[in-house]
């Protein structure tokens, strides 16, 4: 068993030890990311407790796992319920990342993606600031939260915010409130007077990795398509995007909630999870990596197919968090789209999770890089 008696013991030293037997509330944790955040902090020995609208799409990576967690149905914009989740819960940390995160979606919906990443965003900070308990929020943004430039060098936390898209816009007006509610009422001159909560936003890139069904993104669509023995139909192939795996800004987001949850106030900042440049690809490498191990893959090219906007090259500078962080990329590109598509060959063609797996040898390459939440 990966996690059994000896597994326990490592996972009880990671992140300093600090979120065994501590609360934490996730929201979205039925979607993509924030299943695999659900697992580990599961793992981690953690109290976890999930909030999110719906299950998001069949099949569903957090209805596989079974993790057996408290998960509350809510919708983020229903101001009452998020307050009374909290105050009935009383989470020692939030991590935010429910959201409409869906660029193509945001054309169609663009009222209901502004609402649910602007004010859903709202309503979880100021329901965590009338709550004396919580002692740590993070809030997920997006890349797409800066203004984009199609710059070659990557974006820094310092620079503008902006969208020229629903999505890309709601993403940067949530960073923008964040900014607001920690300036105005998580103050760090503050902090530990008139509040005991720090305040952090996390902007991460394209993440892949086993169990994400959304529509309208590329993995999903290429696995679904080599189910049915279907060509995949790419309506982008050279836009750039930052690949990673979707473990590495949620080690990332976990080592900023173990900084935070320690009182380390420095840390309550906004902070760029992306991998380095040799993991930034073009959509056509990521299939042609993809299809090197699954021969199924088959893709069709249809660049008039799009109907709206979005940016072609696109990535994050991820410096600081490196630097102050200590933060660290554990999977290049090529070990990140074989552990990606070994996952859902699994799952096709064995009905098998392997999500467990691999975390446990995640963790493992991590302890042997001695990167530091994973060697205390």
């Amino acid at each position: 068993m990966l996690f059994g008696k000896f597994g326990s013991k490592i996972m009880n030293k990671l992140f300093n030890g600090v979120y065994r037997g501590k609360k934490v509330l996730v929201t979205g944790h039925t979607g993509f990311k924030g299943s695999w955040l659900s697992l580990w902090l599961n793992k981690l020995g953690a109290e976890v407790i999930g909030y999110a609208i719906d299950v998001p799409t069949q099949p569903n990576h957090f209805e596989l796992l079974n993790l057996g967690i408290t998960s509350i149905m809510g919708d983020v914009l229903d101001k009452e319920k998020i307050f009374k989740t909290i105050e009935a819960q009383q989470p020692d940390i939030v991590f935010h990342l429910a959201a409409q995160s869906l660029v193509r979606k945001s054309y169609r919906k663009p009222i209901e993606t502004i609402e649910t990443n602007i004010m859903g965003t709202a309503n979880i900070l100021e329901s965590c600031r009338k709550n004396k308990h919580v002692k740590a929020i993070v809030i997920i943004t997006s890349d797409k939260c800066y203004q984009n430039r199609e710059w070659a060098r990557g974006y820094k936390e310092t620079d503008a915010l902006g969208g020229d898209d629903p999505y890309s816009a709601s993403k940067g007006s949530a960073d923008l409130i964040a900014a607001a509610y920690r300036q105005s009422f998580f103050n760090l001159n503050e902090y530990g007077k008139s509040h005991t909560t720090l305040l952090a936003t996390a902007r991460a890139g394209n993440v892949i990795g086993g169990g994400d069904w959304a529509a309208d993104r590329l993995i999903p669509d290429i696995m679904r398509a080599a189910d049915k023995n279907e060509a995949v139909i790419i309506r982008n192939p050279h836009a750039t995007r930052p690949w990673q795996h979707v473990l590495e800004p949620l080690s990332g987001y976990l080592q900023l909630g173990w900084k935070l949850l320690s009182g380390k106030k420095e840390f309550s900042d906004n902070w760029n999870f992306g991998p380095p440049d040799g993991s930034v690809l073009a959509v056509l490498q990521v299939i042609a990596q993809a299809k090197q191990q699954w021969d199924k893959i088959n893709y069709e090219i249809k660049e008039n197919f799009a109907d709206f906007h979005e940016a072609k090259l696109l990535k994050l500078d991820s410096t600081k968090a490196r630097e102050r962080l200590k933060w660290k990329n554990v999977w290049d590109s090529k070990k990140t789209s074989k552990k990606t598509i070994d996952w859902y060959k699994n799952y096709y063609q064995n009905a098998k999770v392997v999500s467990d797996q691999d975390l446990h040898n995640y963790i493992q390459d991590a302890k042997q890089l001695s990167i530091e939440w994973a060697n205390i």
